[in-house]
C-alpha cells in the first residue's frame, strides 16, 4: 500500500443553498469531490491567503439551466462556474457569461502569452482555462499472462484478450474509439463522422464487443466492474484510474492510445455581484504555478503548457509522493495517439442523431 501524505473531509454545499451565500464572498461552483478539492488546494486556499478575501464552493450537477435561471431573473447568486466545453460556447452566444480581458491573464515565464502557451484553443472570450481530462482504457495487470494490452484495437479484440468490457452509456468518445479502433486515424476522426458510412463503421465495431458488454455512468462504476471480474476491460475518465494507482497501489494499466481528451474551462457568469473579484480569481488560477500545483491533487492535464514544464521538473509532484507525469493526458510520449474531443460536432444535427442512434443501441444491449 502506498502512503496517502493528504486526508481531508470538505463540505460542499448543493445548489439550493446558493442564495444563502454571503455576498461578499466569492462563490465557485464545480462537480464536488476530490476535484472541487484539487481546485480549493491549488486555486482557492492561495487565492484566499493572497487577498485575504473567501471563497464559498457549491456543487452542481452541470447544464445551463440553472445560469439561465439566474442570469434571466436579475438574481445572480453564483459568481464563476466550472463548466463543459459545450455549455462554454452556448452559455457565451447566448449572454450568460462575462467577457474575460484575455490581456489579464499571466504569460509564462519565458514571457510567452497564454494564447500561445495553451494546449487547445479559447473557444471564445468568456472562458478562462482549466483542466484537460481523458476518456482512457484501462485494464488489471494481474489478470493477464503474456503479452498484455497496449492498444485502442485491444479493447475490441475479444478472440486475443477474451472477456467482459465495459463502457459508458454516453455517446461522446464511444463513437470516435470505435473509429480509431478500425484504424481511422484521429486527425480524420470527424471527417470521417460527418458521413452516414462513417457512423455505420463504428456502431459496426461497437456491435462486436455486444455480446459480452456492460455500460456505466459514473466514474465510480468501471473501477468496479474490473475489481468485480465482470469485465477485464473498460474505458473510464483518466484520473479516476490514476488516483487508485497512486493513492491505493492498485495494480491498473492505463492504455493512453486513443484517448479522447475533453476541455474543462471556467466562467464568469453575467451579473455576478462579484464580477471583479472572480476575473482576479481566474487570472491566479490560470497562472501557470497554479495551473501545476491543480495535478498534485488530482491527476488531470493543466492547459498551459509552461505548467506542465513545472511539473516535469519538479517530480515527484503528486501528494502521496508519486511522480504524476506518468498519468498525464497531454504529456507529449501520448499525444501522437490520441484525439483532441469536438464538442461542437456533438451539438450538431448529425451530432444528435447519433446521440439519439447510440441511446438506443445502449437500451437494446443493456443488460
Amino acid at each position: 500500500m502506498k502512503r496517502i501524505l493528504f486526508f481531508v473531509s470538505i463540505t460542499i454545499l448543493c445548489t439550493f443553498g446558493a442564495s444563502a451565500a454571503d455576498e461578499s464572498d466569492l462563490t465557485v461552483v464545480s462537480w464536488g469531490g476530490v476535484y472541487t478539492l484539487s481546485q480549493q488546494k491549488a486555486y482557492g486556499e492561495t487565492w484566499e491567503k493572497t487577498t485575504g478575501k473567501t471563497i464559498r464552493w457549491f456543487e452542481y450537477n452541470g447544464g445551463l439551466g440553472e445560469i439561465r435561471a439566474q442570469v434571466n431573473s436579475g438574481k445572480v447568486t453564483w459568481d464563476v462556474v466550472d463548466v463543459f466545453p459545450t455549455d462554454a460556447r452556448t452559455g457565451c452566444t447566448e449572454g450568460l457569461f462575462e467577457k474575460i480581458p484575455r490581456e489579464r491573464f499571466s504569460p509564462a515565464t519565458d514571457g510567452t502569452s497564454i494564447t500561445d502557451d495553451m494546449m487547445v484553443s479559447f473557444p471564445n472570450d468568456c472562458v478562462a482555462p482549466n483542466i484537460l481530462w481523458s476518456w482512457v482504457v484501462f485494464y488489471d495487470n494481474t489478470k493477464f499472462s503474456g503479452t498484455q494490452p497496449q492498444s485502442i484495437q485491444d479493447l475490441f479484440d475479444l478472440d486475443k484478450y477474451p472477456g467482459g468490457r465495459a463502457i459508458s452509456v454516453f455517446p461522446q468518445a464511444n463513437i470516435e474509439m470505435a473509429l480509431m479502433a478500425d484504424g481511422v486515424k484521429p486527425a480524420d476522426v470527424y471527417s470521417v463522422m460527418d458521413t452516414k458510412e462513417g457512423i455505420d463503421r463504428a456502431f459496426r465495431k461497437l456491435d462486436s464487443i455486444k455480446q459480452d458488454l456492460y455500460f456505466w455512468s459514473t466514474g465510480a462504476e468501471p473501477i468496479d466492474l474490473i475489481e468485480s471480474g465482470k469485465v477485464v476491460l473498460a474505458t473510464a475518465y483518466n484520473g479516476r484510474v490514476s488516483d487508485k494507482i497512486m493513492t491505493t497501489g492498485s495494480p491498473y494499466t492505463i492504455i493512453w492510445d486513443g484517448q479522447v481528451l475533453e476541455a474543462e474551462w471556467f466562467a464568469v457568469i453575467r451579473g455576478s455581484k462579484n464580477r471583479s473579484d472572480a476575473i482576479d480569481f481566474l487570472v491566479h488560477a490560470t497562472a501557470p504555478e497554479q495551473q501545476a500545483a491543480q495535478a498534485r491533487w488530482i491527476p488531470y492535464g493543466p492547459m498551459r503548457r509552461s505548467a506542465l514544464t513545472i511539473i516535469a521538473d519538479n517530480e515527484p509532484w503528486f501528494n502521496s509522493g508519486d511522480p504524476v507525469m506518468p498519468h498525464m493526458p497531454t504529456r507529449n510520449e501520448v499525444m501522437a495517439g490520441s484525439l483532441v474531443a469536438n464538442p461542437v460536432w456533438w451539438t450538431t444535427e448529425s451530432g444528435q442523431e447519433v446521440a439519439a442512434r447510440y441511446n438506443d443501441w445502449v437500451s437494446s444491449h443493456s443488460r
